[in-house]
């Protein structure tokens, strides 16, 4: 039985894509204008950016990378590079140099024994790669995010052009009669120790109350009862703001809930 050759045989690389189908020889009577490398050498970033693409379109392992297939193959670009115009192909010919120079170590035969291990020749190519490698990813990732002006339009709304009404809240029973209390309890801390008889009159506070809120626009609710006046002074006073209230003279208003409540002329 014959022995079956396992040498991989080498890919040769498209030059072009033509209606989605891969052109790999150029035609005879095609006419390949002076710049159209800049066109070719926009396919690719740099030497490393080519390596890369050879390595990764053969599935080759970049930490065991085959130097002459690869040299073999980076030639081909390099020679299609040179005749069409050799001054752009400059880093590229540097590394088809360090290419060769790696191919060159690699073939030399080595020591049969020696006591410290000799360094891969393709280790430092390697490292580069790998580390050119991490970048582009890296790159790609950044250019993959949403980018303002060109995936999304921020949209800006002036908040002048928009009509605004504020809507006042009701004022709730339980907010009032909390308030009610608390003057209350302040009140009963200026208690005054004098017995004595106080003519007490929910009209005369009532006109006494209006008296105060006029020419103001919001009186807090406090203001408008006498903690001086005692207990009694506090509930006529509070009777009279209800009075008031009832008959549509002065409107209670509180901004937001559980926030102070203020006193203010009807109209």
């Amino acid at each position: 039985m014959e022995p079956v050759d396992t040498t991989p045989v080498q890919e040769n690389l498209p030059l072009a894509s033509v209606q989605g189908q891969p052109l790999t020889e150029l035609p005879q009577d095609l006419y390949i204008p002076p710049d159209a490398l800049e066109v070719f050498l926009e396919t690719f970033e740099g030497p490393l950016d080519l390596l890369l693409y050879l390595i990764r379109k053969q599935n080759l392992d970049i930490l065991d990378i085959p130097i002459q297939r690869i040299t073999e193959q980076y030639m081909e670009y390099i020679e299609l590079m040179r005749e069409m115009r050799f001054e752009l192909a400059a880093e590229y010919l540097l590394m088809a140099a360090i290419l060769a120079e790696i191919k060159s170590r690699m073939l030399l035969p080595r020591p049969a024994s020696t006591d410290e291990e000799e360094e891969d020749p393709r280790a430092e190519l390697i490292r580069r790669l790998q580390e050119y490698e991490r970048f582009k990813k890296a790159a790609a990732d950044l250019d993959e995010l949403p980018r303002e002006l060109r995936d999304f339009v921020p949209v800006k709304i002036s908040s002048e052009s928009i009509p605004r009404t504020r809507l006042l809240p009701e004022v709730d029973v339980d907010d009032l009669m909390q308030a009610m209390r608390g003057v209350l309890a302040r009140a009963d801390l200026k208690t005054r120790h004098q017995v004595q008889r106080e003519a007490l009159s929910v009209r005369e506070n009532m006109s006494r109350i209006l008296q105060q809120l006029k020419g103001r626009d919001f009186t807090p609710f406090t203001e408008v009862l006498p903690e001086d006046s005692g207990r009694p002074g506090v509930v006529v006073s509070f009777l009279a703001i209800l009075e008031l209230v009832r008959e549509n003279l002065v409107e209670l208003v509180q901004n937001a809930p559980l926030s102070p409540i203020y006193v203010r002329l009807k109209g």
